[in-house]
């Protein structure tokens, strides 16, 4: 198989995988991330500095006014990247690609040294914006608070505690109160869909109780006397969820992640077959 050939399929894998990534990106195609790209992250950036000269350090600074100026810069880096990336990355796979045919068939064989170049250069920048792209998406993916709290396998958010008659939290940090979030990545996790067995057992059950659960977050436990529900449960259960939401979420998400690292690599070998190809523009 001839440089050329690679060239060729290399563009066209660029092409087909982003048109894929457009049709399915979590910024492009979710209504919910929208507000991203006009996020005031100056505004977050003084709240965070007001914090600081004021005193405001440790885990306290950290976790509050500095988590929310991060949260907001990659925030709006992915909603940016992936539009930059995502067209970028169909210009250059569908001219490299129309290049690349071209000259499969015999036919402005005096271009292949400009082909060569185009792709060369086109494929280095298409790899530096998908490649930040990545790393964008990455860390929402595994870092991003998903918008509600933490609950394990069987919906269950805190655990009896017959030593000081209350109900322990069981995803409390002392420090650090986004540990008691759900992340993005975790969306795709029964409890956080509509599971059959779970909807079946918790609808409306003695034990189920969410109007507490976010005491959770800045507090260990719950003591049963603000409870309604059943003094002999063993676990306090949210209301089980009636949709399939957070697991498209999931699905766009990790998929656009995948994708776009495949496109990093095609981005390399365009690059890499029109370097060869600029300077052996014979070997096409």
């Amino acid at each position: 198989m001839g440089k050329g050939l690679f060239f060729f399929c290399c563009s066209c894998c660029i092409l087909i995988l982003t048109i894929i990534n457009f049709s399915i990106g979590p910024i492009v195609s979710l209504s919910a991330t929208s507000n991203w790209g006009v996020a005031n992250c100056a505004k977050k950036k003084d709240d965070y500095k007001r914090d600081k000269d004021n005193g405001v350090e440790g885990d306290e600074l950290k976790y509050g006014s500095k988590w929310k100026y991060d949260l907001c810069i990659r925030q709006k880096g992915m909603h940016d990247m992936e539009y930059t990336s995502f067209i970028f990355d169909i210009v250059i796979g569908f001219v490299c690609g129309l290049l690349g045919l071209l000259h499969l068939f015999d036919l402005k064989k005096d271009f292949v040294v400009n082909t060569g170049l185009i792709g060369l250069v086109c494929g280095a920048v298409g790899f530096v914006l998908t490649f930040v792209y990545v790393i964008f998406n990455g860390l929402i993916f595994t870092n991003m608070d998903a918008g509600f709290l933490k609950r394990d396998g069987d919906n269950a958010y805190a655990e009896k505690d017959a030593n000081t008659n209350s109900f322990k939290c069981l995803y409390y940090d002392e420090k650090n109160p986004h540990k008691a979030y759900a992340k993005i990545s975790d969306l795709n996790k029964k409890q956080y869909n509509y599971n059959k067995d779970l909807y079946l057992k918790l609808h409306n059950g003695d034990c189920t109780d969410s109007s507490n659960a976010y005491s959770c977050v800045y507090s260990a436990s719950i003591p049963t006397s603000i409870l309604s529900v059943d003094s002999d449960c063993k676990f306090l259960y949210f209301e089980p969820v009636t949709e399939i939401t957070n697991k498209d979420i999931f699905n766009r998400m990790l998929t656009a992640l995948i994708l776009s690292l495949i496109v990093c690599l095609a981005n390399i070998g365009l690059a890499l077959f029109g370097f060869l190809l600029f300077r052996t523009p014979g070997d096409f």
